[in-house]
């Protein structure tokens, strides 16, 4: 027979099971809720992502063709000038320029990458400035393996010719120098060009030039890098950009 105490068990028994059942099903809802928030969350991330990688890639793309129109325009000033030693070698370093450009995917490249890349075009400009033009160009040997978006340095040293060199007169100066400092890239590159072709600089928002370099940065440094131009009175103009220094980056990630 069923004693005093097993019976009031049994009643607290059947009074606390649906309880129980009730907090295990809401529980059990919650947490499904909350699977399904954070696996949304997770989408829209991912979504973000591929939107900013996306923008990344074109960003890059519209860089590359505007490189391309200037150097031919380089070619074909010394076809003009019947220059033709010079006009042959600007030929084999453009050939040599195709080869690099088709190769250059990723979002960032080693730094060495981009130097070298560089170096075609400022190439082309020493055939097509000859003695007027000195290019100075260091990097300390701990920086080289540092990861950088490509064409930063091709683009800042392209507008350097475009809005500061191509139209003074006499000898022009180009001194690029890459630095590491408390664990950050830094780039320089100073020309002796004016005032009122950084102001010119600046305002170039066509898609490529510098305000491409700031968005790059941004989409895949966040706010960790930096651009600056300035200009130096009477004596030219200095562009700076710092970025984090990176050795093995996620080259599947834009953040």
């Amino acid at each position: 027979m069923l004693s005093f105490e097993g019976f009031t068990l049994l009643i607290l028994l059947f009074i606390l099971a649906p309880i129980i059942g009730a907090i295990t099903l809401l529980f059990l809802f919650v947490f499904e809720k909350r699977i399904d928030l954070l696996e949304n969350k997770t989408k829209k991330i991912e979504l973000e992502k591929e939107l900013q990688q996306s923008l990344y890639n074109q960003l890059n793309q519209q860089i590359q063709p505007h490189f391309l129109f200037n150097s031919l325009n380089v070619i074909l000033t010394l076809a003009r000038l019947e220059r033709t030693e010079e006009l042959v070698r600007a030929l084999e370093v453009f050939s040599q320029f195709l080869k690099f450009k088709y190769k250059t995917t990723e979002p960032v490249i080693p730094l060495r990458e981009e130097i070298r890349y560089t170096e075609y075009y400022i190439e082309i400009q020493k055939l097509r400035f000859g003695a007027r033009l000195t290019v100075t160009l260091t990097c300390e040997d701990d920086i080289q393996d540092a990861y950088i978006p490509p064409f930063v340095l091709q683009t800042i040293v392209e507008n350097a010719f475009k809005h500061g060199l191509e139209r003074k007169i006499g000898a022009v100066n180009l001194d690029i120098h890459f630095f590491l400092e408390q664990e950050m890239a830094n780039l320089t590159v100073f020309d002796n060009g004016t005032m009122e072709q950084v102001e010119a600089a600046i305002e170039e928002k066509s898609g490529h030039g510098l305000d491409n370099i700031r968005r790059r940065l941004h989409l895949y440094f966040s706010d960790h890098a930096s651009l600056q131009i300035q200009s130096i009175p009477e004596t030219g103009t200095k562009v700076q950009v710092k970025w984090p220094f990176i050795l093995e980056p996620n080259l599947k990630e834009v953040t």
